[in-house]
């Protein structure tokens, strides 16, 4: 009897019991509201299942990374949406996190204009709701010139009310030795700065990275497509009636979300990068000075590898509110995986599937992201005994 008591006494089997009592009520109250959902479509006659995505679509999208037409089936339709969903995102994602460490160091700035303007900036993005912003944005470029009148920004790139015009290789097929190497150059550039920081924290003594990853990522692809003798020419956009011939295009509806989600994120992570900096004792800054280093060698070298424990696992919230932030391309007509999933939806009637899908395409998204966060959070944090 008084092992018994004892057992019933544990903290650990008590604990046990009540998470299987939580877990127990979740799985009823799922199986029933499934079963009711189900029972429900039944008695209305709505057909369930995913069987649609294998017949025709019927619709086309505007904007496609892969090549897509109304005859394609919905499930190609979901994998445009998709890419064009992960486009944005990562596109997005870049920008912000450069836009929002330039803004976040000049908020220390002791430069009064550079401070003043980053804290404007920053409290301006931050209390906008993203949704009139990315309206503001789509307004903007709508105003652009035509394209007749659109303005040369570089050789051959063109910005219109249409987008942007940007040239393309005339005949990628005969450029793939020129793209083989330049991947090669840039895994080679990536292996180059890893070595001299290794070198540098062996030997404490510097090596010139950027220059000489510079040169093999421009050298290498120059050279093999010399020795391939494939020409390098460009398709490049011209002027053909109220258009724009030949070239590449970004549509305005990438653009204002391109913009619009970086300019709203580097506000947030701004902020994060502040904070990091400041969580550094200023002792390392003097103690760098003391070292005889340049400021900006300060910064790169000592304060931000340090400042960066603090500033991942708040800047990993901002990478998951991006890509969720992304479904608001709806509102100025970028089709995005939550457009698709809508036409979708209106067309077959199967709401729940399409909603269904979505939910788990961007849980899958942000799980993914997340894991990678977490991992570089662990290679990045200090190493204790």
């Amino acid at each position: 009897m008084t092992n018994v008591t004892r057992f019933l006494n544990s903290a650990q089997v008590r604990g046990w019991f009540y998470q299987g009592l939580v877990v127990s009520a979740a799985a009823l109250t799922g199986w029933y509201l499934v079963s009711n959902t189900l029972t429900n479509l039944a008695k209305r006659g709505v057909a369930t299942g995913f069987d649609f995505l294998g017949r025709e679509a019927g619709f086309e999208i505007g904007e496609s990374l892969l090549a897509y037409s109304a005859a394609d089936t919905y499930l190609k339709a979901f994998a445009v949406g998709l890419l064009n969903t992960l486009a944005v995102s990562a596109a997005a994602v870049v920008l912000a996190s450069v836009l929002g460490l330039l803004i976040g160091v000049g908020r220390l700035s002791s430069n009064w204009m550079v401070g003043r303007f980053a804290a404007i900036y920053v409290e301006s993005v931050r209390n906008v709701p993203l949704l009139l912003q990315l309206i503001v944005w789509y307004a903007i470029i709508g105003r652009l010139p035509s394209p007749r009148a659109a303005p040369e920004l570089l050789p051959n790139l063109f910005l219109s009310n249409r987008g942007i015009k940007y040239p393309t290789l005339a005949d990628p097929a005969t450029h793939a030795p020129t793209l083989l190497a330049l991947a090669l150059a840039i895994a080679g550039a990536v292996a180059l700065a890893r070595w001299a920081r290794r070198r540098r924290e062996t030997t404490g003594k510097p090596f010139p990275t950027l220059p000489a990853a510079a040169a093999l990522v421009l050298g290498l692809p120059l050279v093999a497509g010399l020795l391939n003798g494939a020409p390098f020419a460009l398709d490049a956009p011209v002027h053909e009636g109220f258009d724009f011939a030949g070239g590449g295009t970004v549509s305005p509806e990438f653009t204002a979300l391109f913009i619009g989600l970086s300019v709203y994120t580097a506000g947030f992570i701004a902020e994060i990068v502040r904070s990091g900096i400041l969580a550094v004792p200023h002792g390392q800054t003097e103690a760098g000075l003391a070292l005889g280093l340049k400021p900006g060698q300060v910064l790169r070298l000592i304060i931000l590898p340090q400042a960066l424990r603090v500033i991942v696992p708040p800047l990993t919230s901002q990478y998951l509110n991006l890509t969720k932030n992304s479904s608001l391309a709806v509102a100025i007509g970028y089709p995005d995986l939550v457009s698709v999933s809508n036409t979708s939806a209106n067309q077959t009637g199967q709401v729940v599937e399409a909603v269904a899908l979505m939910m788990a395409v961007y849980l899958v998204i942000s799980l993914a992201i997340s894991t990678y966060m977490n991992w570089y959070n662990r290679k990045v944090s200090l190493v204790t005994r």
